[in-house]
């Protein structure tokens, strides 16, 4: 056999087998979703409902959950960054993979280090005070707000965290300062308003819905252009934007992504298994219950899912050196 002739067979043969991996994939290999927070919270609820949706579309395949939190969801985020590129290490994470490029100054990874699967939801946030609060309505909280400068003060679940950063754009648009009160989580912070030891804070539905419904807060507006009608108890609610704040949009949204590198057959695999997942009845009926509302548009690409996210490094970065506060 000729020279020429080899060389041939051999690329087919490359071919051949790089196909059959592509068409393999996941090949009964389990696939770890990195959740780069703690079991329990609202993002590792998103991803564990995720991937039991997932597993059908992917043949049947099992999807684990792997929980590794720490420094504002860094930790998780870098290891899912360094893990081999071939489809069997994903990440799911919220607004963070935005946030987290203006938080931090020093990062082992950027935004373009990943390879962008598609948004899966989006969850509302809800401006709450505590019980005793003297306002019912948004535009009492606005009077109240206006007459006690200097008193007020915003709690929030740490910095870094969707409360800090919607208190942020909160202050910004009010253009009023107000003390803010860090915890160490939704939990202190929510148990500490239902309390009265601090006056209010904004922070998303799968932390108010309960609270709200049993009237252990008051709840006074949503951060989202439009009106939210699931759940029910925030209907009558006004949009910030219907309350004179042009623009003003605020969610905790949450993405799927994979390491950089990662082969296009194999992405292609994921992104119609995740669209899949996404028209699940019963995985829309477990976000919903959530307070969240499941993506059903162009986002659920993955070209579209990477310039969102980058519009949202765009403009929570300046608000975030606004106000000097870093995480490192």
């Amino acid at each position: 056999m000729n020279l020429t002739l080899r060389l041939t067979v051999a690329a087919g043969a490359s071919l051949l087998a790089l196909g059959a991996h592509a068409q393999a994939f996941p090949a009964g290999k389990p696939i770890n979703i990195v959740v780069p927070f703690s079991a329990g919270g609202p993002t590792d609820k998103v991803a564990r409902d995720l991937a039991e949706a997932l597993r059908k579309p992917l043949g049947g395949v099992a999807v684990v959950i792997d929980n590794a939190a720490g420094a504002g969801s860094t930790i998780g985020t870098a290891k899912a960054f360094r893990a081999q590129p071939d489809g069997y290490t994903l990440l799911v994470t919220h607004i963070g993979m935005a946030t987290t490029p203006a938080l931090y100054r020093s990062l082992p990874y950027k935004v373009e280090d990943f390879e962008y699967l598609g948004l899966i939801n989006e969850v509302p946030m809800v401006v709450v005070g505590k019980p005793a609060l003297a306002a019912n309505t948004w535009k009492e909280l606005t009077d109240w707000i206006g007459q006690n400068k200097g008193k007020i003060n915003m709690a929030n679940a740490g910095l870094g965290s969707a409360s800090h950063l919607c208190g942020l754009m909160l202050q910004n648009a009010l253009k009023t300062e107000m003390t803010t009160v860090p915890y160490k989580g939704t939990a202190p912070a929510m148990t500490d308003l239902m309390g009265g030891q601090v006056d209010f804070m904004c922070d998303q539905t799968t932390n108010t819905t309960s609270q709200v419904e049993g009237k252990k807060i008051k709840a006074y507006a949503v951060t989202t252009p439009k009106r939210l009608s699931i759940p029910a108890v925030y209907k009558d609610l006004p949009t910030l934007e219907e309350a004179g704040m042009k623009g003003f949009n605020v969610s905790i949204w949450h993405g799927l992504y994979a390491p950089k590198g990662t082969p296009p057959a194999v992405l292609k695999t994921l992104n119609d298994a995740l669209k899949v997942a996404l028209k699940d009845p019963e995985f829309v009926k477990k976000q919903e219950g959530l307070g969240a509302i499941v993506v059903n548009d162009a986002r659920s690409n993955p070209a579209d899912h990477k310039k969102f996210v980058l519009a949202e490094v765009a403009k929570w970065g300046p608000v975030i050196k606004a106000a000097g506060q870093y995480a490192d």
